[in-house]
């Protein structure tokens, strides 16, 4: 992925709300489900880690990148995007 298009999707993003947060129980099955059926959705899903968890937010983006097979965009702080082309209906183009 070109940093043009990492910026073309960070932009998108940036006025979208997180719709996963990741707590306490750090990176569940059912949680990790979830964010692959998103990513199939949205093609773009930012998630929050709250301040409870005991993981570095690096760490669960490689890790939810790597079982979901999607791109981690940007990790800020405790905000993670990930981004995943859709195979049925893909809604975000690539400049």
């Amino acid at each position: 992925m070109s940093s043009k298009q990492r910026a073309y999707l960070k932009s998108l993003a940036q006025t979208t709300d997180p719709i996963f947060q990741i707590g306490k129980n750090g990176i569940t099955p059912e949680l990790t489900e979830a964010i692959l059926l998103a990513l199939e959705a949205r093609e773009l899903v930012k998630v929050s880690v709250l301040s409870n968890c005991l993981l570095d937010p690096k760490y669960i983006s490689s890790v939810i990148s790597e079982r979901t097979h999607s791109i981690p965009v940007q990790v800020i702080g405790k905000k993670i995007i990930f981004y995943k082309p859709s195979k049925k209906n893909p809604k975000i183009i690539l400049p």
